[in-house]
């Protein structure tokens, strides 16, 4: 089990009781430095569309609909990097090796 099924796996069973300073750090990890716009942490997502994470704390923990959030953009983000493992690597000029 990889470390995105484990983290996806945790906010599943804590979906309503998930502190938020937990999932901020999820994000970080996964998503790189937020921006903070008043009480708003804002990741950006390596994908077109919508490309935010907008987390908000109240009373110590995350809003449950946010967590949701981070879930979908986590199984997402290991979508694309199953995918991008299962691609054929590209041979570039110089790298295949000739008849000699």
């Amino acid at each position: 089990m990889s470390k995105l099924d484990d983290e996806i796996e945790k906010l599943e069973e804590r979906r309503n009781n998930t502190r938020f300073a937990y999932l901020a750090r999820v994000c970080q990890e996964h998503f790189g430095r937020e921006r903070i716009s008043g009480s708003h942490y804002i990741f950006k997502t390596p994908w077109q569309g919508d490309p935010r994470i907008n987390l908000q704390r109240v009373r110590g923990n995350a809003k449950p609909y946010q967590v949701d959030q981070v879930i979908s953009a986590l199984e997402r983000l290991k979508e694309m990097q199953e995918t991008k493992s299962k691609q054929p690597r590209t041979v570039g000029k110089g790298d295949a090796h000739g008849g000699e």
